[in-house]
């Protein structure tokens, strides 16, 4: 079982190269001074590289995907051997203050929750999602056939 989550869209890139579009069509529709040909290229070079940049960043950065027995949220990677299933199937939603955020930074990203996440070592990490529930029960999937079968136990102390 797969699961990914894309970290962004590239919705924005359109919508900008749309709108610039449309004001490059009322330059040329409109009376008056027209936009030298050499500003509308270094205008759509430099907005849309940024937002193409932004966007693809976002898609790079914070995608969450469950596949092949690990966790990763853009170039971080746990595995879910490591994931303390018996407190994932506890956790209702919500966000554990002061955790590290998986994927970096010091906060979630805009439009994200953390789904709190226990590792056997005792650290608990929060995993940025959009759908908070969905990723539940993708990693409580994965996370019972990473295992030998039984969710949340795995080898504890020699058993």
């Amino acid at each position: 079982m797969s699961y990914v989550e894309p970290g962004g869209s590239w919705r924005p890139f359109w919508v900008v190269a749309g709108a610039l579009g449309l004001f490059a069509v009322l330059d040329l529709v409109l009376p008056g001074p027209d936009v030298p040909p050499w500003l509308w290229a270094l205008t759509v070079v430099t907005v849309l590289g940024a937002v193409g940049v932004g966007c693809l960043s976002a898609r790079r950065v914070w995608t969450v995907a469950v596949e092949d027995g690990e966790l990763s949220v853009g170039p971080e990677v746990v595995r879910l051997a490591d994931v303390d299933a018996a407190h994932l199937a506890a956790v209702e939603g919500g966000v554990d203050a002061g955790a590290p955020v998986l994927g970096g930074g010091w906060t979630l990203p805009p439009g994200r929750s953390g789904l709190p996440l226990r590792l056997r070592d005792g650290r608990t990490v929060l995993v940025p999602t959009r759908d908070p529930a969905a990723l539940r029960g993708a990693l409580l999937a994965a996370v019972s056939d990473a295992s030998d079968g039984r969710t949340g136990r795995e080898g504890t102390l020699g058993s």
